[in-house]
Order: structure tokens, then sequence, then C-alpha cells
């Protein structure tokens, strides 16, 4: 029987595949009867997968405690409860809606898409934020949060950054071969989106609020524009323009808009990246 305080010393992949397996085994005993029993797929994909989350919560402190005798292991990603760490959220959040909008604003100037009315836009707005919330927050504290601390148990910061990104963009793979192949063009895009993630979060002395309201306010605009069809494409441009299947991350326009993001950072001298986004963000 593997004693807990001996995972500490596995190397990274060993160490993840044994998270991955105790979660796995607590999951999929409470999952398989909601596949089951819910005749919805898409309402039995969201429970099982908040499930998971709750699970995954619960299991961080069990894992910092027993195998890295820390007690305070989310604290450690950046999770903490303070003003600054709020703020950075809000400022995240806007700066992320702010892009989406700005994106498809350029895009309405350049005659690539047309702006339309739509409707029940405030209950869109409200569940949409709910949804980015939701969104930000999970895939911030898996890959920005537990995935990065492994790395950086065992690799440098930079090797860690650029395995941490590749990780979360292959990660929005995990699908059927037909579905890898129609949204392959979104790769250099997530790619991208997860250096900017982990620079935004290091430019904050590691808080994860900078890079959650980020990542929140990119899929609440695109949600917005999405589900409320603000937009509609004039087909004026091929499709590797504006986004392959609608998704701005798949698309020229998005790319460049992302890359502007990523060129801003520089070297710190403790071997840390930070975004040097003009000065958006001088209180960091």
């Amino acid at each position: 029987m593997i004693k807990p305080i001996k995972i500490a010393s596995y190397p990274f992949p060993l160490r993840v595949i044994i998270f991955l397996l105790i979660l796995a085994a607590i999951w999929l005993p409470l999952a398989a009867p909601i596949y089951l029993l819910v005749k919805d797929s898409n309402l039995a994909t969201i429970l099982t997968m908040a499930l998971l989350f709750a699970e995954f919560l619960l299991l961080l402190p069990r894992w910092g405690k027993q195998v890295y005798g820390q007690t305070q292991l989310l604290k450690s990603y950046g999770l903490v409860n303070t003003r600054q760490n709020g703020f950075e959220l809000l400022t995240g959040l806007a700066i992320g809606i702010s892009i989406t909008f700005t994106l498809f604003l350029v895009q309405g100037l350049l005659g690539f898409v047309a702006w339309q009315n739509s409707h029940n836009l405030p209950r869109i707005i409200a569940e949409g934020l709910l949804s980015a919330f939701g969104v930000g927050f999970a895939e911030e504290l898996v890959f920005r949060g537990w995935l990065l601390d492994e790395l950086q148990r065992d690799y440098s910061y930079p090797m860690s950054v650029r395995s941490n990104s590749l990780v979360f963009a292959l990660s929005h793979f995990i699908k059927s071969v037909e579905g890898m192949l129609r949204t392959w063009p979104q790769f250099p895009g997530l790619l991208l989106l997860g250096l900017i993630l982990v620079w935004a979060k290091g430019s904050c002395q590691n808080r994860l609020g900078l890079s959650i309201g980020f990542h929140t306010g990119l899929v609440w605009g695109y949600y917005i524009i999405n589900v409320g069809e603000l937009v509609r494409y004039s087909g004026s441009v091929p499709d590797w323009v504006t986004g392959v299947n609608g998704n701005p991350l798949a698309g020229a326009i998005g790319l460049l808009f992302l890359s502007v993001l990523a060129v801003g950072r520089h070297n710190r001298s403790d071997h840390t990246l930070q975004p040097t986004w003009g000065n958006f963000y001088a209180a960091c």
C-alpha cells in the first residue's frame, strides 16, 4: 500500500495519475447513476461535472495535508479571500468582456459581422455571468492552481508555464475524433490563452483573481454575443478570418487580439513572467 507522504517524492506524471485515479474512484460511483437516470444528456453532463468539481474541491485539502503536509493548499494556489484579490477579479472581468466586445466591434467596422437586436438580453446576461464564472473559476483553480503547482514542484517556471498551457489547450479536445477535427483550429488560440492566464496570475503575486476574472469575462462576453445572437456574419471573408464555427479563438482576428496581449509580457527578476498590457493594471 502506498503511503501518502511518499507520494510527494514521486515524479510529476505519477503524482497526477494517482490524484486523478483517487478522484475518479470517488466520482464514478455517484456519476454513473446520474447518467443512467437522467434522460437529458446536457443536464446529466452539467450535474456530473458539477459533482466532479465539488469532489475535486473536497479532495484538495486532504491531498495537501496527507501528501505535502500543507494545511492551506488552496491559499498557496492563489485562492485567497482578500480585497486585493477581489479587486483583481473585477478588473480581469472588465478586461475580458471589453476585449470580447471590442473584437466583435472591430469586425463590425470592417464589415465582417452585422449587429442585430436580441430578445431576453437581460436574462442572457445574468445566466451568462453565472455560467462564465463557473467555467472561469473551475478551470483556473484546476489549471493555474492545482496543475501549475504540481508542475512547479518538479520543473522550472518557464517549463511549467509552457506545459501548463499545452495541457490546458489539449484538455479542450477530449471529445470524439469528429469533434476534434471540427474544432482543431481553436488550438493556437487556446495555447495563447493558457499562456496569458498564467502570466496574469504571475503579475499579481500568484493570486488567482485576475486570471479568474479575465477568463470569466472572455466566456461571458462570448456567451452574450453568441446565445443572444447579437451578430450575424456577413460571409464577406473566409471563416478562418473571423473564426471557424463562429469561435473567435479559431480565427485570425481573435489570434491577433490574443497575440497583442501575449507579446506584452517581460521577465521578472524572480524568473516569473509578468504581462505588461499597456499599463492597464499598475496596481499589481
